[in-house]
């Protein structure tokens, strides 16, 4: 650790910027039951700005998380329902002529909040889906010949159904490398739902606004002072590098299952979301199980696997999980 780091200034820090967690995650708990997986990958992305691809079947209330979350931190929230006749203008906005003037002006798509919710995201063609890209990397919308900010705090949350694949379209490899995590949502444990059902029965209350987009920037400014040791980073790179080149980790026998191995934007968000991971336990460093912790959902949707690991019924995070096992830890 670098000697100039004083760990427990660094602590107090991050408890300070991260007090406001504890009130968020109890208002979110009066209506989403159960889902902690969910909820502290929603947050994780709050902190990082980094954009998240929910998967999940119907039903889990994935819409209703982040609902509730865009309206306890009082920000700008909007839903977007993909579909197959949707247009990029309708997302992102267009020009509209003014005849009584001659002129055109700009007509803002709703795009243009703090958290966008692209719900059914795999319904919509591929020219609405790119439309994404400008504003999910750029953090910028352009309307003509006119380039706009986007709000801060950013966030694209978006959903899609992997069971029902009738009327849907693939994303695009550049826009899937665009989100930070993809998540894959699980079922309530039996407990949980019961706790669902019984709370459906007596009506779910109103989502609260319980802290500032303003709390949401200052944790960022002290996510930065989070130590990362040069042997994590190291770490970081070997899990990255053994998805391009599993032989040179004694992975030889995913070679031939691999196709395309995750890009650079992978090592870099794996680094980002480990030390959020650290900021969500309290702590100002990171540790091997930080990356650990967050590295499938970080490299699953970034490992493109080959007809014969499909054949073989492989998934990524099967691969994720035996490259995990034999990179050497820290």
């Amino acid at each position: 650790m670098n000697p100039a780091f004083d760990l427990d200034q660094a602590n107090r820090e991050v408890a300070q910027a991260g007090a406001f967690l504890g009130r968020l995650r109890q208002e979110l708990g009066r209506v989403v039951v159960g889902q902690s997986y969910l909820m502290d990958r929603l947050l994780l992305g709050l902190l990082t700005s980094g954009h998240l691809l929910l998967e999940g079947v119907p039903g889990l209330a994935k819409t209703t998380a982040v609902k509730a979350l865009a309206t306890a931190i009082h920000t700008h929230f909007r839903r977007i329902q993909f579909t197959p006749d949707l247009l990029p203008a309708d997302l992102v906005g267009t020009q509209v002529y003014q005849p009584q003037r001659g002129e055109f002006t700009i007509k803002k798509g709703p795009i243009f909040a703090n958290i966008v919710l692209a719900d059914e995201i795999n319904r919509a063609p591929a020219k609405v889906q790119s439309a994404l890209l400008e504003a999910m990397q750029e953090r910028q919308v352009t309307i003509g010949e006119t380039t706009f900010p986007l709000p801060d705090p950013f966030l694209v949350l978006a959903t899609q159904n992997p069971i029902e694949q009738e009327g849907t379209y693939p994303l695009p490899e550049a826009q899937v490398d665009r989100f930070m995590l993809k998540l894959r949502v699980g079922y309530p444990t039996r407990a949980e739902e019961k706790e669902i059902v019984k709370r459906a029965g007596a009506g779910f209350p109103e989502v609260q606004p319980v802290i500032d987009p303003g709390a949401i920037l200052a944790a960022r400014e002290a996510l930065g002072r989070v130590h990362l040791d040069d042997r994590l980073v190291d770490y970081i790179v070997d899990l990255v590098h053994a998805t391009r080149d599993p032989k040179a980790f004694g992975l030889g026998d995913l070679a031939s299952l691999i196709q395309f191995g995750a890009s650079p934007r992978a090592s870099i968000y794996l680094q980002t979301a480990a030390r959020a991971w650290a900021f969500l336990q309290g702590r100002a460093f990171v540790t091997p199980q930080d990356v650990k912790s967050i590295a499938a959902d970080v490299l699953r949707h970034r490992v493109i696997l080959t007809y014969e690991a499909e054949a073989e019924e492989l998934t990524p995070d099967a691969v994720v999980e035996r490259i995990l096992a034999r990179v050497p830890v820290p």
